[in-house]
Order: C-alpha cells, then sequence, then structure tokens
C-alpha cells in the first residue's frame, strides 16, 4: 500500500534508509532505536555503521562487499519479524537528572514560549521538568540532543534567528535541545543548563546517546553560578543506569 511504513529506501550507492513514519511519533522512535540496535548485534557482512535519526534507521554498506539489493531484501525479512513499534528499548541506556534555571536571563524566551503553547509559567515549568525526555537522535551540531516528545510544546519555529549559548535549552515543534556551543537558532531559548553535550577532550565525545533519557530540575540561576564553579562536564547531573 502506498505510503505503508516501514519503507526502505536507497540513499546513494552505500546507503538505505529504513523509514518507520513520516514524522516525528514515540513508537516511530523507539521502533528506529530498537532495529538500530538489533542489526548492530547481529553484526552482519558489508554493513558500516547504523544510525538513527527522529523515524529512521540508515544503514551504510560497502558496495563492493554487499548487493543493494540482497541487503535489502534481508532487511525487509528483518523487518517482517517483530512488531517494531512494540520492541523494548535498547539496554544500556542512562538517565540524566539535569539542573537548568529557566526563564529570567537564562532563559528569555520562556515566558513567549509559555504563551505560545497556553500555558501559564508554573504549568510551562511542570511541563519541562515533570517526566523525562528521551533523546531520539545526535545531530545538527556536535552531540546535541533532541528530546521529546513534548506534547505541550507543539509550537512553531521563530522566523528570525536569536543566538543561545553554550548549555542553552530551547523548544520548537515538540521537542527540546541542549546546546553543546553557542550557536544561531530560531527555537526558543527558554532555559540553561552547565551541561556538555560535546566533550571533544574526552574518550566518549558525546555525553548522550539516542535512547538515553534526560530530565530537567529547575534550579536558581544563583545555583546554576556555583555549579559552574565545580567545572562538572555534566552541569552537575546525576546519572544512574536504566
Amino acid at each position: 500500500m502506498a505510503g505503508a511504513f516501514p519503507q526502505i529506501a536507497s540513499v546513494g550507492l552505500g546507503g538505505l534508509l529504513v523509514r518507520f513514519a513520516a514524522h516525528l511519533s514515540e513508537d516511530a522512535n523507539r521502533a528506529a532505536l530498537a532495529f538500530r540496535a538489533a542489526l548492530e548485534s547481529a553484526g552482519w557482512d558489508g554493513i558500516e555503521e547504523c544510525a538513527t535519526s527522529l523515524a529512521s534507521t540508515f544503514v551504510r554498506f560497502d558496495p563492493l562487499a554487499v548487493d543493494a539489493g540482497a541487503l535489502s531484501a534481508r532487511l525487509s525479512a528483518l523487518l517482517s519479524e517483530h512488531d517494531w513499534y512494540a520492541m523494548p528499548l535498547p539496554h544500556g541506556r542512562r538517565h540524566f537528572l539535569v539542573p537548568c534555571a529557566f526563564g529570567g536571563d537564562a532563559g528569555p524566551a520562556f515566558g513567549a514560549a509559555a504563551d505560545a503553547a497556553g500555558l501559564s509559567a508554573q504549568a510551562a515549568l511542570g511541563a519541562l521538568t515533570a517526566a523525562p525526555l528521551r533523546v531520539m537522535t545526535i545531530g545538527f551540531a556536535p552531540g546535541l540532543p533532541y528530546m521529546g516528545d513534548l506534547p505541550d510544546f507543539d509550537i512553531p519555529r521563530l522566523k528570525e534567528l536569536v543566538q543561545v549559548p553554550a548549555g542553552g535549552v530551547a523548544l520548537a515543534i515538540r521537542q527540546a535541545i541542549i546546546f553543546p556551543n553557542g550557536s544561531p537558532t530560531g527555537w526558543r531559548h527558554v532555559g540553561q543548563t552547565a551541561f556538555r553535550p560535546f566533550q571533544p577532550e574526552a574518550d566518549q565525545p558525546f555525553t548522550l546517546a539516542a535512547g538515553d533519557e534526560v530530565q530537567f530540575r529547575a534550579v536558581s540561576e544563583d545555583e546554576l553560578a556555583l555549579i559552574r564553579v565545580a567545572d562538572d562536564p555534566t552541569g552537575g547531573a546525576e546519572v544512574t543506569a536504566l
């Protein structure tokens, strides 16, 4: 049936894209993460890399080692083995409880974001801190996490760019992001952390991985300043295994 998912599409000479939906959803992201984990665990010859986006799994392969058509058929067979939308999330995930100052100088667009979402400031803060957000994918900048789903914040991007500093938390289209470095963006800058999503000096430069969870803990700007003095790359986060 046209438009049915999952779908497999060619990407250049050495790539196949397994799409689980046309738009972001929790179950499509779950499927992409679970399918990637299954492929990496299987260790098929000729596959050089697997990566996930919000709702798809990209498979990069060596076209001299494996035929694209044969690999596509093999992926299709694997897709038929499970309901990937209901599969458990991969093992090895972590939960990060990250201190964040919202509003004021730390998040100058917090009030505007709450207004755009039709929420009071108190309700907006509750929506941002009450539950963990899944790291759905890493992209745009090294280590930058796209986290969601935030149904209360189904708000558009801004029409103009604003500058957000490193550690800034910004919102748009039902997602939150933490900037690894200062950057222009059309997302609304609502909070500030001392968390470093990208640590080029570390053995593992990307602090977060797709499938991890991030939950914000509201702190004052004074508390955030004290956390910064400690020079902790996780920004005072409490990290536990899931």
